[in-house]
This record gives C-alpha cells, sequence and structure tokens, in this order.
C-alpha cells in the first residue's frame, strides 16, 4: 500500500523531470473528501455519466433542482439510501450536489463505442440478459441460432430477450449525440475459435425518449433505433426502398476525387485518367446522370524545399461540384502535367495530397465519397523531414473514415520502381484498409500498364455510376450481409458495389436524422453473428477539446524530455503507456499534470485491468518493448510523433466537436476520439 502524498498540482511549480510525467494517481484531494473507490480497486473512484432529465439538486431533500446536460461525468462521493447520490465534477473533494442514481449509470471505464456502417453485415442485436448471447455465440452456427431473432423483430417489432436493435440506417454522432458506455465486458469465442467480446453497455442518446416509433416499455422497445421501415435483412442488388427512404434516396450524389501523383514518370497516367473522365461525363450526360456524380483532382509531387523546380507539393486543380461537364474539367486540369525535374528521392508526398483532398474539399454535401490515389512510388513517412504533413497512413485513414471517404490506391507497379514496391504496398495497404469491407481497397497494376489502369479507373466509374443509378430510382445499391452475395473476389467493382450500401446507409442517417436506440442497458456482441471479422462497433474514449490539448501537451512534454535525455527511452515508454492506461479509465486526470512511480506500486495494473479494448502503446509490456530493437522502437516513437500533429488537426475542425449543452464553453465541446488515434 502506497502512502498518498500532498503534491502542488499546478504545472508550473513542478520540478521540470516531475512535470514531464504524467500521473495516474487520483488527483489533489482534501484530507476531508474524496470520492468512493470502486469495488476491489485501491485507486479507481466512482464515476457515474448522466442521461437525460436528470436534475442536480442541492441536498438530497430538495424537490427541485437544475437539469444537467447528458452526458455530464460526476465522481461519486457517497451513495444513499434514499437512492441518491452525493456527486462531483472531479476527484478534489469538491462537491456539486446530488441525483437520482436513476438517471446515472455507472461509467467504470472511459471507453464507449460507437456503431460502425451496418453495410455487409446484420443489425446488431442487444440482449436483456448475456446467458442468451453467450448460448448463441457458442452454439454450432451463430448466425443460424441469430436467424429467428431477426425474422421475429423483422415481422412483429419485437423478438425474445432482445432489448434493442441497431439502427437500419448509420448514425451520424454529430447530428444525433449518442454514446454506447462500456459497463462490463467478458471473452468468449464462436465456434471457428474466432475471439468476440460480450459487453454489457448503456445506450445513452442526447435527445432520448424521441425516437420515432420507439415506446417506453423494453417490449415496444425491442427495434429501438428502428425509425426507418428499411428491413435490410433481406433487401437485394436494385432492391425498392420504403417510400420515405425511397424519396430520400433520390437525391443522393457522389464524388469521386483522383489523387495523382504527377513526378517525372507519370504522364501516360495523367493523360489516361483525363480522357477517362471526359469519357465518363459524356455517359453520365447519356443517361441523364450529369448532376449526380461530380468529379475533382489533386496533384501531388514532393518536397520543393528540395527541388524548387517541382514548383508544388500538392494542389488542388479542380473540387468536385465545380466542373459541371467534360468540357469544363478538361479546361481546370488542362495545365496538369508530370513534372519537369525530378524529385530528390523516389518516393513522393503522395499523404499531402490525400490530406489536400480530405481537409480542402466540401464531402458533407456528397453522399457518396469516394478518394483515388493513383501513384508508382511509395509515400514519404510524416516523421520525414521531407513530410509537409507530418502525418502518416494510420492517421490519413483515420481521418477518411471520419468524413465518410472510401479511400482507393492504385498502385503502378513500374519497373523503375521495383526496389521500392514492398516497402509501398504496405503503406498504401494501411492507408486504404476500409473498416466496412474489413480489406484494403488496393489494387495494383502489374507492370504499370497504361490499359490495365484505364480499364480500373473505368470498372470504378461505371461502378458508381450505376449507384447513382439505381439511388436516382430509389432503390439500393447493393444488399446487405443477408442478401445474395456479391462474388468473394478482389474485383473494384465488387468491393465499390458494397461500399455502395454503406455510403448510401450513411447519407440517409444523415439526412434522415436516424437516432440511436434510447436510455437502456444490454449486452452486445463486438463482431457480426455471421462474419466473424466484422466489427459491429467502433472504440472510442470521449474527450473535451480541453483534454486532447492536455494530452497532446502532456505527450509532447514527455517526448521532448526524452530528446534533451532528461529521461531514458524506457522512463519514456512507462510515461506513455501510463498515460495511454489512465485515458482508457479518466481523462480528467491529464488536468493534473504531476506525477509519483505509479509503475513500480504496481497500482497500472489496476488501469489496465478489465479494459476490453487498449491503445496500441498500452497493449505493449514493459518485456515486449525491452525486446524491441532500437529501429522497432524508433517507430512507435514516430507513430507517437504523427498522432501529435493529428490532435493539431482534430483540434483545430470546429465541425468535428459537439457540444453537449447550449453555452458551455468550446473547450468543454466533445468528440468520441477513435481509440487507435491514441498513444
Amino acid at each position: 500500500m502506497i502512502e498518498k502524498v500532498k503534491v502542488n498540482c499546478s504545472w508550473g511549480h513542478l520540478p521540470l523531470a516531475l512535470g514531464m510525467m504524467f500521473t495516474l494517481s487520483c488527483g489533489c484531494l482534501s484530507a476531508s473528501a474524496a470520492p468512493l473507490l470502486m469495488e476491489g480497486k485501491s485507486t479507481l473512484y466512482q464515476r457515474v455519466l448522466t442521461t437525460p432529465e436528470c436534475v442536480l439538486k442541492a441536498s438530497a431533500q430538495d424537490q427541485d433542482g437544475s437539469l444537467v446536460p447528458a452526458f455530464t461525468r460526476y465522481y461519486v462521493y457517497a451513495r444513499n439510501p434514499d437512492g441518491t447520490l452525493q456527486v462531483g465534477p472531479d476527484a478534489t473533494g469538491k462537491i456539486a450536489g446530488f441525483i437520482d442514481s436513476s438517471c446515472a449509470i455507472d461509467w467504470k471505464m472511459q471507453l464507449a463505442l460507437l456503431f460502425t456502417n451496418p453495410a455487409d453485415r446484420r443489425r446488431a442485436l442487444i440482449f436483456k440478459d448475456q446467458a442468451q448471447l453467450a448460448s448463441i455465440i457458442e452454439s454450432d452456427d451463430a448466425a443460424a441460432a441469430a436467424a429467428p431473432l431477426y425474422e421475429a423483430l423483422e415481422k412483429n417489432g419485437s423478438a425474445p430477450g432482445v432489448v434493442a436493435q441497431e439502427p437500419a440506417e448509420f448514425v451520424d454522432y454529430r447530428k444525433n449525440f449518442y454514446l454506447l458506455p462500456i459497463l462490463d465486458s467478458e471473452e468468449n469465442w464462436f465456434s471457428d475459435d474466432a475471439n468476440v467480446l460480450q459487453l454489457k453497455i448503456a445506450s445513452v442518446s442526447a435527445q432520448a425518449g424521441q425516437l420515432a416509433g420507439n415506446a417506453a416499455s423494453s417490449t415496444a422497445g425491442a427495434a429501438a433505433g428502428t425509425n426507418s421501415a428499411l428491413p435490410l435483412g433481406s433487401q437485394g442488388v436494385g432492391a425498392t426502398l420504403p417510400a420515405s427512404s425511397a424519396s430520400a434516396i433520390t437525391a443522393f450524389k457522389a464524388a469521386v476525387v483522383f489523387v495523382i501523383d504527377s513526378s517525372i514518370s507519370m504522364q501516360p497516367y495523367i493523360d489516361r485518367t483525363k480522357s477517362s473522365v471526359a469519357a465518363i461525363y459524356k455517359r453520365l450526360e447519356q443517361a441523364g446522370l450529369a448532376d449526380s456524380v461530380s468529379f475533382g483532382l489533386v496533384s501531388f509531387r514532393a518536397d520543393t524545399r528540395k527541388v524548387p523546380g517541382l514548383e508544388y507539393t500538392s494542389r488542388l486543380f479542380v473540387s468536385p461540384g465545380e466542373a459541371k461537364n467534360g468540357a469544363e474539367f478538361a479546361a481546370k486540369v488542362k495545365d496538369l502535367n508530370q513534372a519537369t525535374v525530378s524529385s530528390a528521392r523516389f518516393d513522393e508526398d503522395a499523404y499531402a495530397g490525400i490530406n489536400t483532398a480530405l481537409s480542402k474539399i466540401n464531402w458533407q454535401q456528397f453522399g457518396g465519397r469516394y478518394i483515388v490515389l493513383i501513384t508508382d512510388a511509395g509515400a514519404i513517412e510524416g516523421s520525414s523531414e521531407q513530410s509537409s504533413t507530418g502525418l502518416d497512413a494510420a492517421q490519413l485513414r483515420l481521418e477518411a473514415e471520419h468524413q465518410g471517404a472510401a479511400l482507393y490506391t492504385l498502385h503502378l507497379l513500374t519497373n523503375a520502381g521495383k526496389n521500392n514496391h514492398a516497402k509501398a504496398a504496405a503503406q498504401y495497404q494501411d492507408l486504404s484498409f476500409n473498416s466496412v469491407l474489413q480489406k484494403p481497397l488496393y489494387y495494383p497494376v502489374n507492370a504499370g500498364d497504361v490499359k490495365s489502369f484505364g480499364e480500373r479507373i473505368d470498372e470504378l466509374a461505371a461502378s458508381i455510376t450505376e449507384q447513382v443509378r439505381l439511388s436516382a430510382e430509389g432503390k439500393l445499391a447493393a444488399g446487405s450481409a443477408a442478401a445474395a452475395p456479391v462474388k468473394a473476389d478482389d474485383s473494384l467493382s465488387a468491393d465499390t458495389l458494397k461500399l455502395g450500401l454503406a455510403m448510401q446507409l450513411r447519407y440517409l442517417g444523415e439526412i434522415k436524422g436516424t437516432k440511436a436506440p434510447s436510455v437502456f442497458e444490454g449486452y452486445l456482441a463486438d463482431k457480426d453473428f455471421a462474419s466473424h471479422v466484422k466489427p459491429v462497433c467502433q472504440p472510442v474514449v470521449l474527450l473535451t477539446k480541453a483534454q486532447l490539448s492536455d494530452l497532446k501537451d502532456v505527450v509532447s512534454g514527455v517526448m521532448d524530455a526524452a530528446v534533451q535525455g532528461m529521461v531514458s527511452a524506457d522512463d519514456m515508454f512507462s510515461q506513455i503507456k501510463s498515460l495511454a492506461a489512465s485515458l482508457g479509465r479518466d481523462p480528467a486526470q491529464l488536468a493534473q499534470k504531476q506525477s509519483f512511480s505509479i509503475g513500480q506500486s504496481g497500482l497500472l495494473g489496476e488501469y489496465l485491468d478489465d479494459l476490453p479494448y487498449k491503445s496500441a502503446i498500452a497493449s505493449i509490456s514493459a518485456d515486449s518493448w525491452a525486446a524491441m530493437g532500437p529501429q522497432e522502437q524508433d517507430a512507435q516513437i514516430r507513430a507517437l510523433e504523427s498522432k501529435l500533429k493529428y490532435y493539431e488537426q482534430m483540434n483545430a475542425d470546429l465541425d468535428r466537436w459537439v457540444s453537449l449543452s447550449e453555452g458551455a464553453d468550446p473547450s468543454e465541446s466533445v468528440y468520441p476520439v477513435p481509440l487507435e488515434a491514441l498513444p
């Protein structure tokens, strides 16, 4: 047992070496008050998350109080026999008042979930009892065991033991904020030995109880979130949607942005891309769909500081919607040609081109969102002095997911780049990994054959044109996982057909305001019953702008201390691991910026124990870190540097952040940060 030492919480008053470290202690406590500890823990305090209509009162006996915004997090200082909780905003002994336990959800960890896009899989079911969920998972065929429940939901709107079903359409948290806090977890396995987590979750929506057609009772609420009459369990390619969805989907439009390498070897591919777009515009006009698909083009090269003759590192030539026809597009890209000088190295700044496409284009005006990277070279890594962004494939992939854009790579395997192909392929497979399909949208073009390249472009364009044609007719672009499956191969058109449904579901969810199920608790499998590699949810950590800023400051401070020789690489790893562990438990500790030797105290385990998901650093043991060579350790550090750059980009994007209460300080706006983006 470690004796608690009172520490001045002011960052400025700490010794520099201590100030660079991060605390996993419970903050500066007054001698008279401390929150209640979690059962079986010696350092972790009880916290709750408020649901809508929760009232904060000055005393437990008061009848009236002030309404608390949903998702307010409180530390619990006392649990009273009358069902009230004495709560405070932090662990420092400050008391805010009393709330009723019926409007509060115990929150053991900061981890929560968001639903992934339900395209190409069954909609998730939430069960009243863990035993029922476990029996389905452990059956010989989980998909068959769950089939009667899906049939009952589709026919009757309810099913035995099911308290809620995932919405038919993708829920945009920015328009209808929700979270699925994780209350508990247990590991299990399907019959094929595929791992799955049984998660006890709560559902908390910013506007609970306002779901169309959702009743308060658990029986009527079995189909909570199905405010669309879209029964995706039976739709096939070209299936007609119900009237409300069919009317909405007819306005669906798509944007395709080519991000093309224009270094000295690329002229044949630039010319073929231009001619393909011209032909596509012509076909769209003939089909009466000229207004339904727009094209954009970004060109990239490399570091102009090294080679000024390159003229630019990345340039947006045309945004989707700026060119109404083929002639206008051709006019805007007529000056695009390959560079007249060679870059300083074979790799080009492909990530700069992708970042320009993601950040300079208004993707929200389109339902279908496609980015097509075309290059014969590898990408300059974010840690290189020649990188203009400081970002790597992982951060750009997350940003594409945030924008709802599918990111394709057409990798030209030319003879000139034969010594670069393997490294580049690994980069672009990471960059283009698609969470809906659970595979990279990576398509190599053997020998860089111009004819084969052109066929790939035409294939993609034809698939997207078919998608918008069906949308214009009020039909689905593709079926769900329950419909007749698309042939499983690596064809670009097959992948795009499946992605078409994901794009439509996101679009319908946005314009119809689809909401997540209302307030309840239940049990959820984190993988699809039929396809065990497909996640039905994504782990996130709810951070405020202030906490994200603190996170960046603390990580930067620790890394700077390591660079200056104030701490060793092992100490740096230990401190960052402690930080990563705390993010899963309680990011409010970020504000303390203090430390004691938690790694030696054995208390770090309390922060990592029972967490169903862990970030990259938190998943590495001290032994495995010590066993890494200098290059592997350096790669981990460079990955952190790229994440720091991404935090700056996240913080600056005002559209990303959600204010949970009117008039709240902007620093308290929140964003569900994907766990992958954290240390």
